[in-house]
């Protein structure tokens, strides 16, 4: 064991005793719960590319021909009526890929934050530290989401932030953010740059079948002195019908061609996933994505038109238990461009299949 897993670990047991040790003080209203995730896959892509990396734009998934695991983690969690803390700590590829420019401790660091109640109702939380991104309807734990790999949206948009977030709900239905955080998916802000980013979100459930969410991120990922204002919005809705469920979700953004510049990029990305349960242990997803990004603000490529990408993907899974899924995906990209390797030249499509296993467990410890 490394060094820095050895103070993980030691982070980790030294929080869950702590934490105990409170939850003896106050047992009548503390809850602590410690869990684990752990995905394993097998993705074959049949361009065969050189190397393990697949494509640049995967954070997930993205090895060829190999056995690997996408993510292990383990968790504490601890819920009071007035305050909660998360703390989880992850190894495996999605680590290695989505946190490259961070720290070597702080890319074993899945989440780590605190929160407090403001209000008699517990209506309004302030919460603090690294924290799961309000922006887009996937996350990194392939139970949750419909398809086994994610959105080219979801894997090209943030799945974790550092900052603070005020979270109010005036209704049972209805939530309200904002966010003050160190960048576009940052633990540590970019060097020079003394700019924070900012973010909202507004969430409605319509009803237990319809839900429709709004979020938005507005800063700079870049030092001050070439400073380029980066403003993204993600829209989806959700519908569930008894065995069919259905997300349609569409992001669109722009950033400033240069500092100062009245002048922008823009990309937008529409996302369609329908999956229907087929029996109590099988299910089925179908997934229908674009990706425009022609001046290259999200996805750098060689192509002289930039990232203009179709996906279509096919899934099925079986569901032994309520803790276990077992995931078959195929996924076809077409680009406008030559701009997928395949042995020494270029194609302008992609087709790869993959599978993967996932276990969730969980205990409360008080």
């Amino acid at each position: 064991m490394t060094p820095t897993r050895r103070h993980l670990l030691l982070l980790l047991l030294l929080c869950i005793s702590f934490l105990e040790a409170k939850a003896q003080d106050e047992p009548q209203s503390y809850q602590l719960t410690l869990g684990a995730y752990a995905e394993s896959f097998y993705v074959y892509d049949f361009n065969e590319p050189e190397g393990g990396v697949r494509q640049p734009f995967f954070f997930n998934h993205n090895r060829h021909n190999e056995f690997n695991v996408n993510m292990g983690l383990i968790r504490v969690d601890l819920d009071h009526e007035k305050y909660r803390a998360k703390l989880a700590v992850q190894a495996g590829t999605y680590p290695q890929d989505n946190y490259a420019a961070e720290q070597d401790l702080l890319k074993n660091v899945f989440e780590a934050n605190v929160g407090i109640s403001l209000n008699n109702k517990n209506s309004l939380w302030l919460d603090a530290g690294i924290m799961p991104s309000h922006i887009g309807f996937e996350n990194p734990f392939a139970m949750d989401n419909p398809t086994m790999t994610r959105s080219l949206s979801a894997e090209n948009s943030p799945y974790f932030l550092t900052g603070v977030k005020l979270t109010f709900n005036p209704t049972e239905r209805l939530t309200l953010a904002g966010l003050v955080v160190n960048g576009w998916q940052r633990i540590t802000r970019v060097e020079g740059n003394s700019l924070p980013s900012f973010g909202t979100q507004v969430q409605y459930q319509f009803s237990k079948k319809v839900m429709v969410n709004w979020s938005t991120f507005i800063g700079s990922d870049f030092p001050d002195a070439e400073r380029r204002m980066r403003y993204f919005n993600d829209l989806y809705l959700q519908f569930h019908w008894s065995k069919f469920s259905l997300t349609t979700g569409f992001d669109i953004g722009i950033q400033q061609q240069e500092k100062g510049s009245e002048d922008y990029h823009i990309w937008w990305v529409p996302t369609l996933i329908a999956q229907y349960r087929l029996h109590e242990k099988w299910q089925m997803a179908v997934r229908g994505e674009y990706f425009y990004d022609e001046k290259e603000v999200i996805i750098s490529s060689i192509s002289p038109d930039g990232f203009q990408t179709a996906g279509l993907s096919f899934n099925i899974d079986y569901l032994p238990s309520d803790h276990i899924i077992c995931r078959l995906e195929g996924r076809w990209l077409q680009s406008r461009d030559m701009i997928f390797e395949k042995e020494n030249n270029l194609r302008d499509y992609n087709v790869f299949v993959g599978t993967s296993i996932a276990m969730r467990i969980g205990e409360r410890l008080r």
